[in-house]
């Protein structure tokens, strides 16, 4: 089946019915853990608006919607896209949760193997792998890079959480990292100040939307390898995202900058239990290599 063939041959005119959109969650093999997602694989025809009502009506974090690839995108015909996310609010230039849960859509239906997505960050290729009957997709971000956030910007931050600065971990000194989208990196010295999040969200969205922010990255360290993360994602019209690709990228990144692991190295982050949707996110770092690999598994939603 070739999907970018069926997008061009069967695309949506002013008479035709909205296209399918699949519901998905990703990084959880149960459809109650993880961060759900709607997939549009035959997005041909819908404009921007469109896309957005269909985003706003799911009330998922985001939105995955697919149109056959620009010329010059390379990859194996019929396995590369162009792909747009959507929130209920605006357009996200890439959202790695819902390249997940749409490359393992694809690959129900088209088989695993390797994806090519044209985002608006970039290129993102995509493997998913079969095994014991689960599919699971690693993507490989865009370069990434990490700045400082100022004295200023910090202490709006965590005015708007509510968590005085000596609630932050000093071993893990706050950054912007970006890995596709800018997030600002906060390190909680304890579990119990990760797990208490109750936050001004306009307050918050403001200083985001000032600063080009897509989510707040609040991690918690576990062990040298293993950490506890929450995003909140008021910009996007959502309180929390229960597991986010992206800001995993962009942590990955910032953990190699920070020389918290070594050039080669496995993470593992925790998301989603302090929302009752518990997520698991692999991220890998390899030498020689600036991207960032982040895997998980997705699930369809009954109904979706």
């Amino acid at each position: 089946m070739n999907l970018n063939d069926t997008a061009q041959d069967t695309a949506p005119t002013a008479a035709r019915t909205a296209p399918e959109a699949l519901r998905y969650t990703a990084f959880s093999a149960d459809p109650e853990g993880g961060n759900p997602a709607g997939v549009v694989l035959d997005a041909g025809g819908l404009d921007d608006a469109a896309q957005l009502a269909i985003a706003a009506e799911l009330g998922y974090s985001e939105t995955a919607f697919l149109t056959p690839p620009p010329a010059d995108l390379g990859g194996t015909a019929g396995r590369a896209f162009t792909i747009r996310f959507f929130s209920p609010l605006a357009e996200v230039a890439f959202c790695g949760h819902a390249t997940v849960a749409t490359a393992v859509a694809l690959a129900e239906r088209i088989g695993p193997g390797d994806l090519l997505f044209a985002t608006q960050a970039g290129p993102v290729p995509v493997t998913v792998r079969e095994q014991d009957g689960t599919l699971t997709a690693t993507l490989t971000s865009v370069a990434p890079h990490v700045t400082a956030v100022t004295d200023a910007d910090l202490t709006e931050a965590l005015a708007a959480l509510g968590w005085p600065a000596a609630d932050l971990d000093p071993a893990l000194p706050p950054r912007i990292a970006f890995a596709g989208n800018n997030h600002l990196v906060l390190a909680a010295a304890t579990r119990a100040r990760l797990a208490d999040l109750a936050y001004d969200f306009d307050r918050l969205a403001a200083l985001m939307r000032r600063l080009d922010l897509t989510t707040l990255q609040l991690v918690w360290r576990e062990s040298a390898s293993v950490f506890h993360v929450r995003d909140p994602f008021p910009v996007g019209g959502v309180v929390e995202d229960p597991a986010t690709g992206a800001a995993a990228a962009a942590f990955g990144a910032y953990a190699r900058e920070l020389g918290l692991v070594a050039p080669s190295a496995e993470l593992t982050l925790h998301q989603g239990e302090d929302m009752g949707r518990p997520g698991l996110l692999s991220v890998e770092l390899r030498e020689g290599d600036a991207r960032v690999h982040v895997s998980g598994t997705a699930t369809g939603i009954e109904g979706g």
